[in-house]
């Protein structure tokens, strides 16, 4: 029995060692968990139930210069469905009435909406989609529906937001407008004026400690450093919604006769430089257009003939010839160390003047008139092309302005043909937005101007940022070479290649232009340009456009007047025809003694006048009435119709507040 009991004393002493290296261990681990890895794990838990959450900022909307709506931000919901969520009474006594409600808005049948949800509740589906890409007002009217408007807990209906950038006048200037997208390694593409401005139309995201409180459910916690989000600014553009529709239209219109490749159109505001309107349009495999590349701002190609205008800035104002003077065209086929260039009329245009060389666009005449003035000094001729700035960009905010080129005499590639060459319009090259800043300065008596799309940074109704006129070059040339060369962009719409295009009733001055296009690489693939350029109205230029339709079908026609002329046309007339009227009414307060005088004599003799009972027999009651008291009397009216009878007679005078008695029938 001792033996036992010493057995059993032995097992005692054993288990309570145990027990004590327990509560030592446990005693080390709970020490070295608070003081060693205590603040580990206490960051841990506060992750895991104290949040930073991102607030986001809401992007500024962008503008058209009239106050049109031209990009904003929407909510977007997506739909899905908890199948588990619902018990099994309210998903049996709600899926058909569900189903009825949701084949209302997302157009499919009912009977397919019960089986979907049938099926997603057997295969324990969580995560159900229902609808994507729905507005706020859809997703308010579903979350109204049977079982869903019991709850995310109890009816399974869960809403993914995202906010989306929308642009309610639709695909029209899409390009300009732009936009700014990331990709999921965080890269961003910038692209138009959504990309340029992007620091002022994003703002800045705020940030807010929250705790968690249930399953996906967090609260704010006060905090000192929560940041507030600050909104985006809006961004006025230049752009003008009347005439950007209408030139959209006139240039789609016309790609889509030629068959075309792809063009562009912009119209810009002579005297600021504010682009009212620009649209650049690319053909699908399909054959659709869609605003694809901003070919104005991106595409840098030789011009062709509208070059031709630096011929004659510089040879008019270098004094080096006249616009009388007089050029035999040679039968309109002139070589430059063999290399041959024609007119396009075939044999030439016989002895005629510059202006009218200019006018009918011949290659003879033009070439001819540079390379004599210019062939001992090309020097001369370059740097009137780069003190115009047509040698570098016009440093517009946009991401990928092309490139524009201007042989110097000083480059290796320089040779004896660089000359003639550019004198019409090859070896150059330039954007469509360049070719329109040098036409707009001839419109704005010699003042270049820099192409300009916003107008101003705002904060609701406070001006952040404004962006004025920016000067290029205060005077390109001469008030005399200006006004010789208005004359003759004038008469190339009179009587020259443009005269398609003249109307007596609505002046226009510009220039023709049909260039060929990777016309060197001898592969075949050489195409036709066609473009014009100018402004209107010639006398007092208010607007100035070019146009550039690239890859027309030949077979229909590929000449500038035909191809480019049109929409330039269109676009000139209808301005001035659908756009709301701007004029405004000068000297309206003006005070003149001989109008105040007449007035006076006037006001007396009425004054004086003795004021007679008008006739008013025949007339509706509701229009004698009015006449009547108009003149001071009382009038009561017998009956409806029209005036049979008048208490007093027509001439005799009446006092002021005197009844008459009108009968009608």
């Amino acid at each position: 029995m001792a033996v036992d009991n010493k057995h059993i004393s032995y097992r005692i002493y054993l288990v309570a060692f145990m027990i004590f290296m327990m509560a030592v261990a446990v005693t080390v681990k709970l020490t070295n968990i608070q003081w060693v890895e205590g603040e580990h794990y206490r960051q841990l838990a506060k992750q895991r139930t104290v949040k930073n959450f991102v607030i986001p900022a809401n992007k500024g909307n962008v503008y058209s210069a009239d106050g049109s709506l031209l990009a904003t931000s929407i909510p977007n919901y997506t739909i899905r469905f908890d199948a588990l969520a619902p018990s099994a009474e309210n998903f049996e006594k709600y899926v058909k009435p569900l189903s009825d409600s949701l084949a209302l808005v997302l157009g499919k049948p009912s009977g397919y909406f019960q089986s979907e949800l049938r099926k997603a509740r057997a295969n324990k589906n969580r995560y159900y989609l229902l609808a994507r890409k729905q507005s706020y007002t859809e997703y308010m009217r579903i979350k109204s529906f049977p079982l869903f408007n019991l709850g995310a807990y109890k009816g399974g209906m869960i809403t993914e937001q995202k906010t989306v950038r929308e642009h309610p006048i639709g695909k029209i200037a899409e390009r300009t407008i732009g936009y700014e997208r990331f990709d999921e390694k965080g890269k961003g593409t910038r692209v138009g004026i959504e990309g340029a401005f992007g620091e002022y139309l994003n703002g800045k995201d705020g940030r807010r400690l929250m705790q968690k409180i249930a399953k996906n459910q967090w609260k704010p916690i006060s905090d000192n450093n929560e940041i507030e989000p600050r909104d985006g600014y809006d961004i006025i553009s230049t752009i003008d919604v009347y005439i950007q529709d209408i030139a959209h239209h006139a240039l789609l219109k016309q790609l889509e006769y030629y068959q075309a490749d792809h063009g562009c159109v912009v119209v810009m505001e002579t005297k600021t430089g504010e682009v009212k309107a620009i649209s650049n349009l690319g053909r699908s495999e399909s054959g659709n257009y869609y605003e694809t590349i901003n070919y104005a701002v991106a595409e840098s190609h030789e011009p062709g003939s509208t070059f031709k205008l630096v011929d004659l800035i510089a040879l008019l104002d270098d004094e080096k010839v006249d616009t009388s003077q007089v050029y035999d065209s040679k039968g309109g086929d002139i070589t430059y160390r063999g290399r041959h260039v024609r007119d396009s009329h075939k044999g030439g245009y016989g002895k005629i003047s510059l202006a009218r060389g200019f006018e009918v666009s011949s290659n003879t005449v033009l070439v001819q008139a540079v390379y004599e003035n210019y062939k001992d000094n090309p020097e001369q001729f370059v740097n009137r092309l780069n003190n115009l700035g047509l040698n570098k960009p016009l440093g517009l905010p946009f991401k990928g302005e092309g490139i524009p080129y201007v042989p110097q005499p000083s480059d290796k590639k320089w040779s004896a043909i660089s000359l003639p060459w550019m004198a019409f319009g090859y070896g150059v090259s330039m954007t469509p937005l360049q070719t329109l800043t040098l036409y707009n300065a001839v419109a704005n008596n010699g003042e270049m101007v820099k192409p300009q799309f916003v107008k101003e940074i705002k904060e609701w109704n406070k001006t952040i940022k404004k962006f004025d006129k920016q000067v290029i070059n205060p005077k390109i040339c001469s008030d005399d070479a200006l006004a010789k060369i208005k004359a003759v962009l004038g008469n190339v719409v009179k009587r020259g290649t443009g005269s398609k295009l003249y109307s007596k009733d609505f002046s226009m001055a510009g220039k023709t232009g049909t260039a060929q296009v990777d016309y060197h690489k001898g592969d075949g693939k050489m195409y036709y340009a066609s473009s014009f350029v100018g402004f209107f109205p010639a006398d007092e230029p208010k607007y100035s456009c070019v146009v550039v339709v690239h890859k027309p079908n030949v077979a229909a026609g590929y000449y500038g007047a035909d191809v480019a002329g049109p929409v330039f046309k269109r676009i000139a007339q209808k301005i001035f025809t659908d756009v709301p009227s701007t004029n405004e009414i000068k000297k309206l307060n003006v005070r003149y003694k001989t109008q105040e005088k007449n007035y006076a004599e006037y006001y007396d003799k009425v004054q004086k006048k003795e004021a007679v009972v008008p006739n008013v027999k025949g007339m509706t009651g509701m229009d004698a009435v009015a006449m009547l008291e108009n003149f001071g009397m009382k009038v009561k009216v017998i009956g409806t119709g029209r005036v049979k009878q008048q208490s007093i007679q027509p001439g005799q005078v009446f006092r002021k507040n005197q009844i008459i008695t009108l009968e009608l029938s």
